[in-house]
């Protein structure tokens, strides 16, 4: 017979309806222990999470409220609808306007600044496409960002492919004959994607031109102020005879530290900014300074020794210093012009371009990893005055020697200074100096497993974040990081120079001493004793006179 109640004695249910029956009284006896496990479990179903501030216990406790008043048919099977629903309601403004808002999501606003990366310009059809992919100067950064990729160096593909976007549109603003991606400087505001190019020959000309000619007439107008005022000034002080040293004047466009042109932008899709050419002065300052870039070119910089521009100067000076060190080719990919080779050991100079080797035999990859000396330096090297070529400050043209021939006083000639002289182009690499016990360069290959696809890898630790890769006749340089040189210690910024001397003390310039109170007396008495003896002389010479004229009567 079958009992009363939904469970039967063999049933697993049975005896859960009838008072002071639990399944847990062989776990739980006490039931101040069964009261504190669920204060415990209700405690932890009414901890509010983290993201959206809702807890567990009220979520359900709603859920079960709409079920309720609803009854929906087969709750089970739309449940997580209503917990949507449910999650919905919180969240949901309890003003309503007269149109729906729409917010801007920030993958919308991206896509809206790279709208223009992927739109075509007007005309463009497919013959004049495949020409100007013939002839563009457009580097290949995806093919690029493959290779580094082996070595687990670079950026996402997306970011990869905006910027090789940004890069054809910087090429078709201007006239461009070279372009690479550099690298990328990081900022504690925004970054700097950087593109280091090379003008067609006449445009840089005219470029340099425009620059002189605003130079020459920022002085005429400083002459003329300078006449005007010594005019109006007739009784000027003394002059100074202290001689500044003379400015270091900078390597001309296309020449030195100032051979590529360098634009930069902060994201893909922003209009890119032409850096100025680098000066000797920038440069020296920027080796005894280190500070982290914002990602605003029109930003100062403060620091000391003070540093003679804003960021984008301080900018172009660390990209000048970073090519310079960490641009690597393999040995024999360039090499010297035969005939201008032969022009610079007659003339006794050093050779400061070179040109590609049709001829070229790559060394194997483990070649390249094992020795470093299969790796040379294309970059000239800065050398301690600021440029890639010594300049003599001291240097008169012929003009300024005829003048000072003319003239009579001829002043004190300085000692002659010592050429300072750098590495000459295509050093090996094996005679980079290291850092105190670390190497300066650190070889590896990208896979052991497949050597024969290995890519060779080589990572700068002079300046970290400088990267090359060659694999067979293909090799590129990049950069990824603070812009900042390794030092051993901590930067230590430069002492502020010594205090001026006094000037020498002597009878000249030396201050009398002040007389005490006895001394005046007596000086005042002295005085009047010398007053008194004067008149009586008077008064003698006086009589004289008088009894000669009565004689003479």
């Amino acid at each position: 017979e079958r009992g009363h109640g939904p469970y039967q004695p063999q049933e697993p249910g049975y005896g859960l309806y009838q008072p002071g029956y639990s399944p847990y009284d062989d776990q739980i006896p006490d039931p101040k222990s069964r009261t504190l496990a669920i204060e415990n479990a209700k405690a932890f179903l009414l901890k509010s999470s983290t993201t959206s501030g809702l807890n567990l216990y009220d979520h359900l406790a709603n859920m079960l409220t709409k079920i309720l008043d609803e009854r929906p048919t087969n709750a089970v099977d739309i449940i997580e609808n209503i917990s949507k629903d449910v999650k919905w309601a919180q969240f949901q403004k309890k003003m309503d306007t007269l149109r729906d808002e729409h917010e801007i999501l920030p993958t919308f606003e991206a896509a809206e600044k790279l709208k223009a990366l992927f739109l075509k310009a007007n005309g463009e059809g497919d013959e004049e496409l495949e020409e100007e992919i013939e002839e563009t100067p457009l580097p290949n950064v995806m093919e690029t960002a493959f290779y580094f990729e082996q070595a687990g160096i670079g950026l996402s593909k997306d970011e990869s492919y905006h910027i090789f976007l940004a890069l054809k549109k910087l090429i078709s603003a201007q006239p461009i004959r070279t372009c690479r991606f550099w690298g990328k400087i990081l900022g504690l505001e925004m970054n700097y994607i950087i593109a280091e190019v090379q003008y067609h020959e006449g445009e840089e000309e005219e470029e340099t031109e425009e620059e002189e000619g605003t130079e020459e007439g920022g002085k005429g107008m400083g002459e003329v102020e300078d006449e005007d005022e010594k005019n109006e000034k007739e009784d000027e002080p003394p002059k100074s005879t202290y001689k500044p040293p003379p400015v270091i004047p900078k390597e001309q466009n296309g020449t030195g530290a100032n051979k590529y042109v360098y634009f930069v932008c902060n994201e893909p899709g922003k209009p890119w900014v032409k850096l100025p050419p680098v000066t000797p002065a920038q440069i020296v300052c920027a080796r005894k300074i280190k500070k982290f870039f914002t990602g605003r070119l029109d930003a100062p910089v403060v620091s000391f020794p003070p540093f003679p521009g804003n960021e984008a100067n301080y900018l172009r000076a660390q990209i000048a210093r970073i090519s310079a060190g960490t641009h690597i080719s393999p040995i024999g990919f360039y090499q010297f012009a035969e005939e201008e080779g032969d022009e610079e050991e007659e003339g006794g100079g050093r050779r400061d371009t070179y040109e590609e080797n049709p001829d070229f035999q790559p060394p194997s990859v483990a070649e390249m990893v094992e020795s470093l000396s299969t790796w040379v330096h294309h970059g000239q090297s800065i050398l301690k005055q600021g440029r890639c070529v010594w300049f003599n400050p001291f240097q008169k043209s012929e003009e300024e020697e005829e003048e000072e021939d003319g003239e009579e006083e001829k002043g004190e000639e300085p000692d002659e200074l010592q050429q300072e002289v750098g590495p000459p182009l295509l050093t090996p690499l094996s005679e980079d100096e290291g850092i105190q016990n670390i190497p300066a360069w650190t070889a590896q290959s990208s896979t052991n497993l497949i050597p024969q696809y290995a890519v060779a890898v080589l990572q700068s630790n002079r300046w970290p974040g400088a990267y090359a890769f060659a694999a067979g006749k293909k090799f590129d340089n990049i950069y990824f990081g603070w812009g900042h040189k390794y030092s051993p210690g901590n930067h230590a910024p430069a002492l502020p120079p010594p205090v001026q001397a006094e000037y020498p003390s002597g009878p000249e310039i030396t201050e009398t001493r002040d007389p005490t109170l006895e001394e005046e007396l007596a000086f005042k008495a002295a005085r009047e004793e010398a007053l008194a003896a004067a008149e009586e002389e008077e008064d003698e010479e006086d009589d004289a006179e008088d009894d000669e004229e009565e004689e003479d009567d």
